[in-house]
């Protein structure tokens, strides 16, 4: 941590203001919306938020935050919907998401698990206990996903069990965490932490990042300690207003998570989470983008653009269209725009 980064992170409204992030005039309104959804950027992202519009606009508040929309729902994506016990998610057959905890090491606004995130802490043992024996005993299970929260705000400790715990179990193949950590508390990347994911033979880090400027020196260190003990990376990242909608932003981001061996997976569109409706884009807006950067990016680039359909019905690709179909066969559009005739054998 260099000398321009601060000792500790922003909790508070105050702590913005001594940073210059926000104005001492809007503290009353801003404490309400903390009281709400709680604040925290860790010492590096509170540096880095000073330097970065697209990181600021990500972790500190704003008063359009007590706007809700008609649209807006308090479990967007259907998360109790699909819970056959506190703590897990099964919402597709093979795989289930475990919240092993609510707590993140920041509290990004748009979240859409802001309801809960924040506020409940650690899944408490004997949920946990619950939560393995339902996996333990429904063997179409293959894959289960640590999330919360952010599973890597555990200590190593607790790490190295959990991962031990799931691969005793047979026919869980893969293991994969999701997380903010190694950008924006990489100093959490440590060797103990890496020898405790590495319990499970097949474990993938999804690194959630939204702009370039987030992958600072230290954080490229992070993911290259990752990289570098054959953890497989990629990134989820959400498309939003004002923070990374555009094509030329998302190439940056892109571009530089390759260069880090961190391959795009997904690019959400943005959630109906309470109080987020000024980050969301239109869908027509991000197809736009993906369009443009289908002809800018190889493949490796180019994550999937999702939409989880609210209410928990499961995430979807809501990419541009290319094909469209008529008596005669197909018409393919190309990354410059171009229609091209396509005609299929005949049906056998």
């Amino acid at each position: 941590m260099d000398g321009n980064t601060p000792l500790r992170p922003a909790q508070t409204i105050p702590d913005l203001v001594a940073d210059g992030l926000t104005l001492a005039e809007d503290t009353p309104v801003l404490t309400r919306v903390a009281q709400d959804f709680r604040l925290r950027l860790t010492p590096q992202m509170r540096a880095a938020s000073q330097l970065s519009e697209g990181i600021a606009r990500q972790f500190v508040p704003t008063a359009a935050e007590l706007i809700e929309r008609p649209e807006d729902r308090f479990d967007p994506i259907g998360d109790d919907t699909h819970a056959p016990v506190p703590g897990l998610t099964h919402r597709y057959p093979d795989r289930v998401i475990l919240h092993v905890t609510k707590t993140c090491e920041v509290y990004c606004r748009f979240c859409f698990r802001r309801e809960t995130v924040g506020d409940t802490g650690h899944l408490p043992p004997d949920q946990l206990e619950a939560a393995i024996a339902y996996i333990a005993r429904t063997p179409a299970i293959w894959e289960v996903i640590l999330t919360g929260g952010d599973p890597l705000v555990l200590s190593a400790r607790r790490i190295a069990d959990l991962v031990a715990r799931l691969a005793a179990i047979p026919h869980v193949g893969v293991l994969r965490l999701h997380t903010r950590v190694p950008v924006v508390a990489p100093d959490r990347i440590t060797g103990a932490l890496i020898a405790a994911l590495k319990q499970h033979p097949s474990v993938w880090v999804v690194v959630h990042t939204n702009h370039a400027d987030e992958l600072t020196d230290d954080a490229r260190a992070a993911l290259a300690r990752l990289a570098d003990a054959g953890i497989p990376l990629l990134s989820q990242s959400v498309l939003l207003r004002g923070v990374n909608d555009s094509a030329e932003a998302l190439e940056a981001l892109f571009r530089a998570l390759i260069r880090l061996r961190v391959k795009p997976y997904y690019l959400h569109h943005c959630d109906l989470a309470r109080g987020a409706g000024h980050f969301r884009t239109t869908i027509e807006e991000g197809q736009a983008i993906m369009a443009a950067l289908r002809g800018r990016l190889s493949g490796t680039a180019l994550p999937t653009y999702v939409l989880d359909i609210p209410g928990g019905y499961g995430k979807v690709p809501i990419g541009p269209e290319y094909l469209a179909q008529d008596p005669q066969g197909w018409t393919v559009t190309d990354p410059n725009g171009q229609p091209h005739r396509y005609e299929d054998p005949e049906p056998r």
